[in-house]
């Protein structure tokens, strides 16, 4: 049976386009979508979904489990703000970059396995309510109506990277054929008649070099590919646990920071509030949807699409578009890479397109310039029958990573 799959992107890399048609080749792949924004990323593009029956590949879902947006609407005017200030208290008080707290920060209370447990230990008892950096970002900005909006774009951190690492590693492990095996360690030669003639040594061997080549592996390019665990196995159902707890780690994580900046802006209320992840996996009853750089836009879903620094955010309403397998795109979508905007873009340019903004303009922050990404208003025409525009948050202050 042919499968189903829809690209709604009118410009896309060749390389983005043939990751996509190798992750729906899989066999396990029953349906997918390329979102407007698509562009190159790593085993699944950018901005790609792909139904999978029985299993979930964690590659496909990311390093940084759970990124994605908040926004709240607070209802004020931007005439109540001295946004200087605010612009300066921020950057002093929420750790951006590769900083984080000194003391440990409450966790989401959820189960998980020891994955989680050494990942907090590492970094991500320290991290949550932190920024991170890459195009990672705080924004205040004004709404159609004049009301202020807090738009958050964050992940799970450390944490998030940790977990995705080791699950990725060992499926890729765990996909490796037993004649293998036999091949590359002494005590599984001749692995076939090791498994028959005593399968408990057998599996205690094969055991032991699974968890010696997930503590080992360090080549992304053995691991970052379409390596999927049966949903049912005991990896499959320990990753999955894991994920959950990702996600939970990265609303929470944005929920601190938009907690911080309302305090520091003086302003208690909340009109709206909006968290909607878009690096996950999700089961809908039927198939599991892996969501790689793309927002999940069921029917009347409230959402949050990121242009760039100058252009802001579009609020937006899910239109349930089954093509598109209940989704859409997660921003604009790049079309340099950081080192090639670092090389070709223009800081007088940049400078110009900020005027009147509270923001790093600096060398630092020219691959996040509006000129590294897609035109985020014709990527929302190609999405109309995906999303409707519910409102657009134009920036009045920008925090930077």
């Amino acid at each position: 049976m042919e499968k189903q799959i829809k690209i709604f992107a009118e410009v896309i890399e060749p390389e983005a386009l043939a990751q996509f048609n190798e992750a729906m080749a899989q066999p396990f792949s029953v349906k997918g979508a390329l979102m407007a924004d698509a562009h190159t990323g790593y085993s699944m593009p950018i901005g790609g979904v792909v139904a999978t029956k029985g299993v979930i590949v964690p590659a496909w879902v990311g390093y940084d489990i759970g990124c994605g947006m908040c926004a709240v609407e607070l209802g004020h005017k931007k005439e109540e703000f001295d946004f200087q200030k605010i612009f300066d208290v921020i950057y002093k008080e929420i750790p951006v970059g590769f900083n984080h707290y000194s003391s440990k920060q409450p966790v989401p209370q959820l189960p998980h396995t020891e994955v989680v447990t050494k990942g907090l230990a590492k970094s991500g008892q320290y991290q949550l309510g932190t920024l991170g950096s890459g195009n990672h970002f705080i924004e205040i900005g004004e709404g159609n109506s004049g009301s202020i909006w807090v738009v958050i774009h964050s992940g799970s951190r450390n944490l998030g990277h940790y977990v995705a690492s080791h699950y990725m590693k060992l499926a890729y492990v765990e996909s490796i054929d037993t004649k293998d095996l036999g091949r590359q360690f002494d005590e599984l030669k001749n692995s076939h008649r090791f498994k028959e003639k005593n399968p408990e040594e057998y599996a205690k061997a094969k055991e032991k070099y699974i968890q010696r080549e997930v503590a080992n592996s360090h080549a992304k390019s053995n691991f970052e590919g379409h390596f999927a665990f049966d949903v049912n196995s005991q990896s499959g159902k320990n990753y999955i646990t894991d994920m959950k707890y990702c996600l939970e780690y990265a609303l929470q994580n944005r929920r601190a920071m938009i907690e911080k900046v309302k305090h520091i802006m003086g302003v208690e209320n909340e009109l709206t509030f909006i968290n909607r992840n878009h690096n996950h996996a999700e089961f809908d009853g039927a198939y599991w949807i892996h969501r790689k750089g793309a927002t999940h836009a069921e029917k009347d879903m409230l959402g949050v699409i990121p242009g760039n620094m100058r252009d802001g955010s579009f609020i937006v309403r899910g239109l349930g578009c089954e093509d598109s397998l209940c989704s859409s795109s997660h921003g604009a979508g790049r079309v340099l890479g950081r080192r090639q905007a670092m090389a070709k873009l223009s800081m007088e340019e940049f400078t110009e397109q900020m005027q009147g903004k509270f923001a790093r303009v600096e060398k630092d922050t020219l691959d996040e310039a509006p000129n590294a990404y897609k035109n985020i208003f014709e990527v929302m025409q190609l999405q109309k029958d995906l999303v409707e525009i519910i409102d657009h948050v134009k920036p009045i202050v920008n925090i930077k990573g």
